[in-house]
């Protein structure tokens, strides 16, 4: 039996205090003990991207974070992103644009968008290939998701 700690952090916003045990991953402990399931379970290797999460408004991947590693520290989820109502910028845009697919990946995507025009609200093409580029899709191409990360920093402006 592992021990067990209570860990304190901000979540969404709101503070929480949960148990843990020692070895558990944060998208486990988000998943299962906070039933948030908007983060997903890709690979489980830290290559897809799919379970990205803010911890302190960076892009981490929940899959190999101990959660033990946010104690005291404030993580954000697509459910996070997401406003009470209605879609924020980058989730409208992926709709208008078609980049959403299969969905699987797209909380991911959302996520890491969202942290890159919250620091670079004007980023090149560039700038936004390289910040999803932790991010896989299998089902559309990128094209579709560039552009709509493009059209949600002009909707920003």
């Amino acid at each position: 039996m592992s021990s067990r700690e209570l860990l304190s952090f901000r979540l969404n916003g709101h503070p929480v205090e949960v148990p843990c045990p020692s070895p558990r991953v944060l998208l486990d402990l988000l998943r299962e003990d906070l039933r948030l399931t908007g983060t997903k379970r890709g690979c489980d290797l830290g290559t897809c991207g799919c379970c990205a999460v803010l911890v302190d408004g960076r892009p981490t991947l929940s899959c190999l974070t101990l959660a033990r590693l946010v104690d005291g520290r404030s993580v954000e989820t697509i459910e996070g992103v997401s406003p009470p109502r209605g879609l924020n910028p980058v989730q409208a845009a992926f709709v208008a644009h078609g980049a959403t697919q299969c969905g699987f990946c797209t909380p991911g995507f959302v996520v890491t968008a969202t942290a890159l025009l919250r620091s670079n609200p004007r980023p090149s093409r560039a700038e936004i290939e390289r910040a999803i580029s932790g991010n896989l899709c299998r089902c559309t191409g990128y094209i579709k998701i560039i552009e709509a990360i493009e059209d949600a920093a002009r909707t920003e402006e």
